[in-house]
């Protein structure tokens, strides 16, 4: 590990803002479970939405969203969007595109893929789809992963 000249003041600032602005898929469930108001927007493309989403999840595409948004969700609303995974921008596109529309918005890092690989709930257009945890992303007998 290179030495940086970086204070610990500017780490704390660096840390701070990354859980001011990101989230994940547990902290989002577990909102979701108390009942936190907030809406949950993939980003994703149509044939993406079909696939597979969060249960809960409103389907607005990055590309819509300065033109539907206002529409679909109040701006008091706070917002938390996602897309495939951790290897695609799209939710911090997206949660850009909300931000210059004055939203409260957070990216939830993992994406998709994370929300599923972790077990939480799942639906396509024929319904429910049952996914186990997978357990290199998720504690198989434990709720949370403690961290």
């Amino acid at each position: 590990m290179t030495s940086s000249r970086m204070t610990s003041g500017a780490r704390i600032a660096h840390f701070a803002a990354k859980l001011t602005f990101e989230t994940d898929a547990s902290d989002v469930h577990a909102d979701q479970e108390n009942g936190v108001q907030f809406a949950l927007v993939d980003s994703r493309g149509a044939a993406a939405w079909a696939q597979g989403r969060a249960v809960g999840a409103i389907h607005l595409p990055t590309g819509l969203i300065a033109e539907k948004a206002l529409d679909q969700i109040p701006q008091d609303m706070p917002v938390v969007t996602y897309c495939w995974g951790p290897g695609c921008n799209g939710a911090t596109r997206a949660a850009l595109e909300f931000a210059k529309l004055g939203y409260e918005v957070k990216e939830m890092i993992g994406g998709f893929e994370y929300w599923a690989r972790e077990g939480y709930p799942v639906e396509n257009d024929h319904g429910r789809v049952t996914r186990a945890k997978d357990p290199l992303t998720a504690p198989i007998d434990s709720v949370s992963c403690d961290c």
